[in-house]
């Protein structure tokens, strides 16, 4: 028998990539990346040029289906596999990344009298300019005591779906009304590939507030929050909700014209990215703490029980490897406080020395900041750039950096951002172990494990934890493709069961971060000033960050 194969498409925040990998052990053999032709659209909307308020962030969905035709047909003919020899494809998705779309499952943004509407385009998962029904969704739920709340940290985030929703319905009602059904962009790209509507049980647990016993909450919750809104589940979040690893149905005739697969391969339902990296590293029982590393932090475990965690996004019963509960934190900035430091703050003197040694401003930066040791630098900071997910949910607070003096070098301060990404997870890892999920491995992939080793002993450090590193650069890719392989089933010459495919299909480098004793103890010291900052600033002794936030909207808005 030949060779089979799977696709995984893998849906980042600025690009798309497929990777074609070989069912017998996992091994990518070609992968391809296809850059938005839009981005990430957050000043003004394509077409008529209409500028978009603070804190909006949207996308093309016509993005997503470029990915499908172009870097699924590359990676056919890079590796030479015969389309028959794929025998199932899985997407994973940055989330709740969400759409609204009519009876025929087409975004209303790609009709011509909505397109100028900017509420009728997808709301990337960075889009924050829904942060008032979020509060008032949070205050409201907590006053009618609704039991869903501390399955999410006491909080529903901005990010996630009704409270996108919800804004949809305030600002632009008649968009809200000509929507059939509002979707993940996961089970949108699904849809559209199989021609078949489905919800997955990762998107819908930990960014729609469902659970796999008690359903979405209560329609008398909803005609609280807006009595516009009673209906909601049954009408425009209607769909039926399964667990990841299923069959959405199988590429049609059309799409397989599109792609290149052949018509009838098995398509898996949607997924979140960060949560398809976890049965790609082998983690698929409880005690490991998943962090996959990028612009932010997501980080997953798995548990027996379900219990409420301070900050944690959610606890969702199948939400990451079916038959387990799947905890997930995070941390809404890391790399990309990495780059705003290069872009925005660092002097000249530094691009020119980089670029004369012929390497990137990070790795110069790393080089020099390698050479401190922990404590040296006198710095310390809170890593809020972008507010706080996990333990506070708090997209108000910024960041801060105590400890500043005339002879602070710029390396110094990247060592210091690096320390403060460190410590938050620290925090979270805490907050997890203090509550009875216990973690004692963490393992890490995505793009910074790979390239900053500085990084991640720091980590290692902070935490007082071995790291083990993903080897495969497409993390998420690999397990969705894990998942595509489940989707098509042991028949076929897949697996069935995510926990039979992660055995012959996961991979992690040989080669481990380890805690360096004397480093822990000077940074236990660091993390307990970190943690001081962090109560401070973050719960209510010192509103400080909110106030200049509302000043600044105050006179931004008097500007205009």
């Amino acid at each position: 028998m030949s060779k089979k194969y799977a696709i995984g498409v893998d849906y980042g925040t600025q690009s798309g990539r497929a990777v074609l990998v070989d069912l017998s052990n996992g091994r990518e053999v070609a992968d391809h990346v296809t850059p938005y032709p839009h981005g990430v659209i957050d000043e003004k909307l394509p077409g008529s040029g209409k500028p978009l308020e603070h804190d909006w962030a949207l996308q093309h969905p016509d993005d997503y289906l470029e990915v499908l035709r172009r870097s699924i047909p590359a990676v056919l003919k890079e590796s030479g596999v015969s389309k028959d020899d794929v025998i199932g494809l899985g997407i994973d998705f940055t989330a709740c990344t969400m759409l609204p779309v009519d009876k025929e499952g087409v975004p209303l943004c790609f009709k011509p009298e909505w397109k100028d509407n900017p509420h009728s385009w997808v709301k990337l998962w960075k889009h924050h300019a829904a942060q008032d029904e979020a509060d008032r969704l949070n205050a409201i739920a907590a006053e009618r005591g609704e039991k869903f709340l501390p399955r999410y940290g006491g909080k529903i985030s901005s990010e996630w779906m009704i409270a996108k929703i919800w804004q949809i319905l305030n600002e632009a009602p008649n968009v809200y009304e000509a929507t059939d059904r509002f979707t993940e962009a996961t089970d949108w790209v699904v849809s559209q590939l199989t021609g078949n509507f489905v919800r997955n049980s990762c998107t819908a647990g930990y960014k729609s507030i469902w659970h796999k016993r008690d359903g979405y909450p209560s329609r008398e919750f909803f005609k609280a929050l807006d009595p516009r809104l009673e209906n909601l589940i049954d009408t425009k979040l209607r769909g039926d909700i399964v667990p990841l690893g299923t069959k959405a149905g199988e590429i049609t005739p059309a799409m397989a014209e599109l792609t290149g697969l052949a018509a009838g391969t098995a398509v898996a339902v949607g997924n979140v990215d960060a949560h398809a990296a976890v049965p790609a590293v082998g983690v698929v029982d409880e005690g490991k703490l998943v962090m996959a590393m990028g612009t932010s932090i997501c980080h997953m475990l798995l548990g027996k029980k379900e219990v409420a965690v301070e900050g944690m996004c959610g606890v969702v019963e199948d939400g990451i490897i079916p038959g387990y509960m799947g905890y997930e934190a995070g941390q809404s900035a890391v790399g990309d406080i990495f780059e705003w430091f290069v872009e925005e703050a660092v002097p000249a003197y530094v691009k020119e020395a980089a670029d004369k040694e012929g390497v990137s401003v990070h790795e110069w930066l790393t080089e020099r900041a390698a050479a401190y040791k922990p404590g040296q630098s006198g710095l310390v900071a809170l890593d809020w750039w972008n507010g706080n997910r996990s333990v506070l949910v708090d997209t108000n607070l910024t960041g801060v950096m105590v400890g500043y003096t005339l002879l602070t070098k710029p390396e110094e301060v990247y060592r210091a951002l690096l320390e403060a990404t460190a410590y938050g997870t620290r925090t979270i890892i805490d907050a997890f172990h203090s509550h009875g999920v216990e973690v004692n491995e963490v393992y890490a992939c995505g793009g910074l494990p790979q390239k900053n080793r500085l990084l991640m002993q720091i980590y290692a450090d902070v935490t007082n934890r071995e790291i083990k590193i993903a080897d495969s650069k497409q993390t998420p890719a690999v397990g969705a493709a894990m998942f595509g392989a489940v989707a098509a089933g042991s028949a076929k010459g897949g697996y069935d069961s995510i926990v039979d495919a992660a055995k012959a299909m996961a991979r992690v480098r040989e080669e481990t971060f380890k805690p360096i004793p004397e480093n822990v103890a000077v940074y236990e010291r660091l993390y307990q000033e970190y943690r001081k900052l962090h109560d401070y600033f973050g719960r209510g002794e010192n509103d400080v960050m909110k106030r200049l936030k509302a000043l600044k909207d105050e006179v931004s808005a008097s500007a205009h």
